[in-house]
């Protein structure tokens, strides 16, 4: 049986959005999602759960908080990545500030990069993301076939 190394994901024209946000960097996060709320209402939102309430609170915008990130919502959305349903990612992290929960941010920031998610950790990258065509419609990607990859490593351990 002849398994292709990599396969084809398509993130839809509905796109599943995570929001992320560092407390220093929440109201910049905020301000963002009420600058592009036209755009984001036409999606899924989701987010972790102190910067998801927030957003929703002062944006009206309805965003699926899971656990702050502190406590597990960086690995719920890593998961969630993983499962297919996150296909886009906007992390405003602090880069001068050192976080509790950092190897969760790391964990991640690497799911996003295996699953070749895109992800904004500024706002300039944001804005540049969801400017892009790409918003408007489907978007075919290619990524490992992890399958082939996990019937390699069984054979060879």
């Amino acid at each position: 049986m002849l398994i292709e190394d990599f396969v084809t994901l398509t993130i839809r024209k509905q796109k599943n959005i995570a929001l992320i946000a560092h407390d220093s960097k929440k109201k910049e996060l905020i301000e963002w999602c009420e600058d592009n709320k036209d755009i984001l209402k036409k999606h899924f939102l989701c987010g972790t759960g102190t910067t998801a309430r927030m957003i929703t609170d002062k944006t009206g915008l309805p965003v699926k908080g899971y656990n702050s990130g502190p406590l597990g919502g960086d690995q719920q959305i890593g998961a969630k990545i993983v499962e297919g349903s996150v296909d886009f990612v906007i992390f405003f992290s602090d880069p001068l500030e050192a976080q509790p929960h950092d190897p969760d941010v790391k964990a991640l920031l690497r799911i996003a990069q295996v699953y070749d998610i895109p992800m904004a950790n500024n706002r300039a990258t944001a804005d540049f993301m969801i400017t892009s065509k790409f918003m408007e419609e489907e978007y075919n990607h290619k990524v490992i076939n992890f399958r082939k990859n996990v019937e390699q490593r069984a054979t060879t351990l």
